[in-house]
């Protein structure tokens, strides 16, 4: 009886990952699929990792956000661990979105047909006092990986022209990288599975 026991229990356990995993997959695919497509600017800061392979990592447009843009400063003047925020983006005249707002914590209002809301973190401790300073938001959008190889040619193109990255942004913010964009030619796409 034990034997069996063990072995439904072992059954039970690989299906809870099975379904936990595909359950990740699945959400992850769903925003590359539907999300409200946003282009964003990128510049190259190192684009190797010993374990996985080339990547880019991916200083962006909104990479830093000016506190002025944040309508809804906190009392204290400094965000704390972990502060939510969202940052209201709008497609400019070259194609590239642009901040146009930010609140800690959501957004008042939804976002216009030509506007999305990108969510994301602050670490604690960024002073908030002086409207000439910047904080660093985390998306979650900071690398893209590469097929071997690739990584240093790509890096050295960055700094000679204009990149962007393609993002899809969920209902509720959450962004998901597309593809990787030279000017208007799709250099590589992430794939939904």
């Amino acid at each position: 009886m034990t034997g069996k026991k063990l072995i439904i229990s072992a059954l039970v356990l690989a299906l809870v990952q099975i379904g936990f995993l595909s359950w990740i997959i699945a959400g992850r695919a769903a925003i590359l699929r539907n999300g409200k497509e946003v282009l964003l600017k990128v510049q190259p800061v190192d684009p190797r990792d010993l374990l996985r392979g080339d990547y880019i990592s991916l200083n962006n447009n909104i990479s830093r956000i000016p506190v002025k843009l944040i309508v809804n400063l906190p009392q204290g003047k400094f965000s704390s661990d972990d502060t939510a925020i969202v940052v209201r983006l709008k497609k400019g005249s070259d194609g590239y979105w642009q901040p146009t707002a930010a609140w800690f914590g959501k957004a008042p209002v939804p976002a216009g047909a030509d506007e999305a809301d990108i969510a994301g973190h602050v670490g604690g401790g960024w002073g908030l006092s002086d409207p000439e300073a910047t904080i660093a938001p985390d998306y979650g959008i900071d690398r893209f990986y590469l097929p071997e190889g690739e990584g240093m040619a790509i890096q050295d193109d960055m700094r000679v022209r204009p990149f962007g990255i393609k993002l899809a942004l969920a209902s509720d913010g959450t962004a998901q990288i597309k593809a990787l964009m030279d000017g208007d030619k799709t250099l590589f796409e992430e794939p939904l599975y």
